[in-house]
């Protein structure tokens, strides 16, 4: 899926009516959808009390279209229509909708909430949509906070984003609504894909009016989810053997961080390589073999001759930054013929340094502070600093943290909605790199794949190890122990 702007959303519903499709037909489409996922998630919808919250905008039509097919298909236990403006301000679309639900003979229109309707179980926020600016003023600002505050119980299901909602950031002004589910259009927006606001629409759901595919194509933003790498993930070959599946180097470790060596060596080998080496000061390699017997290990001394047979190069987890370290990091970097993911100490030995070129292609995977060193200024736009920096140096480059973009040279970026809190713990980032190591050593031909499906992956484990432990317990570790069953 891609993920639009306000503007993009408009220019596409623009194209999509030019087309031959009616603005009224879309309408019906967004409400028909909304309905269906109340139906879904609601049920039995017919015994819910309901209230629609209709702002004067398109908006405010699509929710006088779903207050109809309420009233015609499902005729609830109540159902009440509170209306922010009077019904001689609709325009267009809206006021043809308000004229078709007064003919099926609705007649529980208000411009206040009822005593009677106090009791409602489930609000429809149709108040305002993606062309808010600033803050909700007026009318809309009242219906926002008789939403959020005034039905402390009731669930709410947000029309297109949540009312009040800047539909193109993570930030808002004041009031927004709460939502328990949020049903969006044609593609996700920024704000459903960006913290906090991504914190704030609930369960998400995406369904598709009537714009073509095609309208889409140019948009280099993409929300990450399965279909993205499926493919990668298909059932082996039954002739299939240990070379088959490539030999991962992991240049990590050091006396005092073993851990992080073992940790990225045993995320490679979960993730499907099929030979992973280990390669690391002498003194820190029987800790690192202690921690998986099936991980080879090599002292870190001739770096050319390690690279020698391997398929892909994990460098930085633990390494350290002294010298002759930051001097070994460069060299591999600018020399190596191989994907080489960079993250760590590896990140850190590029800071502040003259990009060393690249023999072979390169996955950066810096947290905000690692993004910050290599920027040289605190990051203040995620997408923009990911996607410029990707396409300056000509490399994949994965920011870190809640929602992870993964952004590449050709300037579109996905965004990945997968992962937790409970994954902020050390050796975190350990494993994501092995896990990425892992599945470019089976697939070097399909980097970018392989890049997105780790980070997918990655934070789905976290997910499911939050599920079966809670978030607090949760140890880099865990995730490993709970790959197989993201895999699945």
């Amino acid at each position: 899926m891609k993920i639009l702007t306000a503007a993009e959303m408009r220019d596409i519903d623009a194209r999509t009516i030019a087309s031959g499709i009616p603005g009224l037909i879309l309408m019906e489409n967004a409400a028909h959808l909304v309905v269906e996922a109340l139906e879904r998630g609601f049920a039995p919808l017919r015994e819910q009390r309901i209230i629609v919250f209709c702002g004067k905008g398109n908006n405010g039509g699509d929710g006088l279209a779903i207050a109809r097919l309420l009233h015609v298909r499902v005729k609830p236990a109540m159902l009440d229509v509170v209306l922010g403006c009077h019904p001689d301000q609709l325009n267009g679309d809206a006021s043809a909708n308000f004229a078709m639900l007064r003919a099926c003979g609705f007649e529980a229109i208000h411009d206040h909430v009822p005593d009677e309707a106090r009791g409602a179980t489930l609000l429809i926020d149709a108040v305002l949509g993606t062309g808010v600016e600033g803050d909700a003023r007026g009318r809309a600002a009242d219906l926002i906070l008789e939403m959020t505050y005034g039905f402390p119980h009731a669930k709410i299901c947000a029309v297109d984003l949540p009312s009040g909602m800047s539909a193109d950031s993570g930030e808002s002004g004041t009031p927004v609504a709460r939502a328990d589910v949020t049903v969006t259009f044609t593609a996700p927006k920024l704000c459903h894909a960006l913290p906090p606001n991504c914190d704030r629409v609930g369960d998400l759901i995406v369904g598709r009016i009537g714009s073509p595919d095609a309208f889409m194509e140019e948009i280099p933003r993409n929300w990450l989810d399965r279909s993205a790498f499926a493919e990668l993930l298909e059932p082996r070959a039954r002739g299939g053997h240990k070379g088959t599946y490539g030999h991962a180097l992991v240049i990590a470790g050091s006396k005092f961080k073993p851990g992080a060596a073992a940790m990225a060596g045993m995320a490679a080998l979960r993730a499907g390589a099929g030979l992973v080496t280990v390669a690391s000061e002498e003194s820190a390699l029987g800790a690192i073999a202690a921690h998986a017997p099936e991980l080879m290990t090599e002292p870190l001394v001739n770096v050319d001759q390690l690279i020698e047979g391997k398929t892909v190069v994990a460098i930085g987890p633990g390494l350290g930054t002294s010298p002759e370290t930051v001097a070994m990091v460069l060299r591999v970097i600018a020399e190596c013929p191989l994907p080489v993911v960079i993250d760590a100490d590896a990140l850190n030995a590029l800071a502040g340094r003259e990009w060393p070129g690249a023999a072979g292609p390169r996955v950066l995977t810096p947290h905000p502070g690692e993004m910050a060193r290599l920027l040289g200024h605190t990051v203040n736009d995620r997408i923009g600093d990911a996607v410029s920096y990707a396409k300056h140096f000509g490399v994949t480059l994965l920011l870190k943290g809640q929602r992870t973009m993964i952004a590449i040279p050709d300037g579109a970026v996905w965004i990945n909605p997968t992962g937790t809190p409970a994954m902020a713990t050390a050796g975190s980032g350990d494993i994501l790199t092995g896990l990425m190591a892992g599945l470019i050593a089976q697939h070097p031909a399909r980097l970018q794949e392989a890049v997105l499906a780790a980070t997918w992956l990655h934070g789905r484990a976290g997910e499911l190890a939050a599920t079966a432990l809670g978030e607090m317990p949760v140890m880099a570790t865990d995730l490993l122990r709970f790959f197989p069953d993201a895999l699945r």
